[in-house]
């Protein structure tokens, strides 16, 4: 991610925007259960919401820096920070309960990566284990922000279809004023 990005995740201003408008969300939608998996907390604004939502989460990031400032900083919480790809976590098959991806599938390379990701959260969550997740709209603005970034954006009228395909059930999106949140659901 490029600074500006890094800078806007880590503010106090996302995480009363994450407070106010992304956890009524995730608390009217889903029930996390005790173990969940967190795909690329960045600075962990997110991941501070989840874990005093469940027993145990382990969060997953790409960015050995960021994994390793989050391990600092959450050490001797129930939380553990794995550097790695969530392409392929070496989990168990149907260990956790939810996972949870908030605003970072559009920093995933290609599509085909994004569904590498989908296919292994799939992999990874239990019978009926849900995943919640949102990302942002395609704009200008948007892309703007991604200056010197990645940036592949996810079309949200195609994520049921995409979802579904890859094994999913109970597909949801629900489209906010600056971003979508999805639901998905492994089979029981």
């Amino acid at each position: 991610m490029n600074e500006f990005h890094i800078e806007m995740l880590s503010s106090p201003h996302w995480a009363e925007m994450l407070e106010r408008d992304l956890l009524p969300w995730v608390t009217n939608v889903a029930d996390l259960g005790d173990d969940v998996l967190e795909v690329g907390p960045g600075p962990g604004l997110t991941t501070d919401l989840l874990r005093a939502r469940t027993a145990r989460l382990t969060a997953v990031e790409i960015d050995p820096v960021m994994a390793e400032r989050l391990t600092e900083r959450l050490a001797g919480t129930n939380v553990v920070v794995i550097n790695g790809s969530a392409a392929s976590t070496g989990f168990p098959d149907g260990r956790f309960s939810a996972a949870a991806c908030f605003a970072m599938l559009h920093h995933v390379p290609s599509v085909d990566l994004q569904d590498q990701i989908f296919r292994e959260i799939l992999r990874v969550l239990r019978p009926g284990g849900v995943l919640v997740a949102s990302d942002g709209y395609y704009n200008e603005g948007t892309r703007l922000h991604h200056v010197d970034d990645v940036f592949v954006p996810l079309d949200p009228e195609a994520l049921p279809v995409r979802l579904s395909a890859i094994g999913f059930t109970d597909v949801a999106v629900d489209r906010g004023e600056y971003d979508f949140r999805f639901i998905a659901r492994r089979p029981e």
